[in-house]
């Protein structure tokens, strides 16, 4: 435990990423595994992650970063893209998945099915793309506390044109909103931000017992 809390404490959100140093493809396939093993509700995944490599395409999304030099320095750019308008059709095909991993016949798994879809209709068109929207931040926490394991940087980003993200990804086309991004790669030795003290709430104010 304390080898992560000492991980946790030694991340932080890069501002300067080394653009000379990329991660190994093994390192790379870990992240995304840890991504795809991290919760849900339901277990559902109601998103995409796009994994952005090719330069010419990051430094189109650049501009649309307000000019934010992390998103062509790192080594990747997550992109974490819910769905919108989540219906019946993604609830059968996790009923479908769920069938053929565990081996159960999809008839057993009707009432789970008859929930999700009497959860997801309640909800308004807004409230189905607030909700989807907030799954992608669970992947993305997971996506930073795996990062640190592997003293990998990562810094999540909320500072994007969502609307411009999705035309030049074609993500409306999809189905798909851009919802939160976060480049993964290796601090410059030049960023001042890594010698930074951590500042965060003490156990006092941060945690209320009941």
């Amino acid at each position: 435990m304390s080898t992560l809390l000492d991980n946790l404490n030694w991340r932080y959100a890069t501002k300067k990423f080394d653009a000379t140093k990329k991660l190994s493809t093994e390192d790379l396939n870990t992240l995304k595994e840890a991504v795809r093993l991290s919760a849900s509700a339901y277990g559902l995944q109601p998103y995409k992650v796009v994994v952005v490599e090719n330069p010419e395409l990051r430094e189109q999304l650049k501009a649309a970063a307000y000019g934010q030099t992390q998103i062509t320095d790192a080594s990747q750019l997550f992109i974490f893209a819910n769905d919108i308008n989540l219906g019946t059709e993604a609830v059968a095909k996790y009923i479908k998945n769920i069938s053929e991993t565990r081996g159960v016949p999809s008839e057993a798994l009707g009432g789970f099915a008859d929930m999700m879809n009497g959860a997801i209709s309640n909800l308004t068109s807004d409230g189905k793309n607030n909700w989807t929207a907030k799954q992608t931040y669970i992947a993305l926490g997971t996506l930073l506390s795996a990062a640190s394991e592997l003293k990998i940087d990562a810094t999540p980003m909320e500072g994007f044109n969502a609307a411009a993200f999705n035309e030049i990804l074609g993500f409306d086309k999809l189905g798909l909103n851009a919802s939160v991004i976060a480049t993964v790669g290796y601090r410059h030795d030049e960023d001042e931000a890594q010698h930074h003290k951590k500042v965060r709430k003490s156990h006092e104010e941060l945690f209320i017992t009941l």
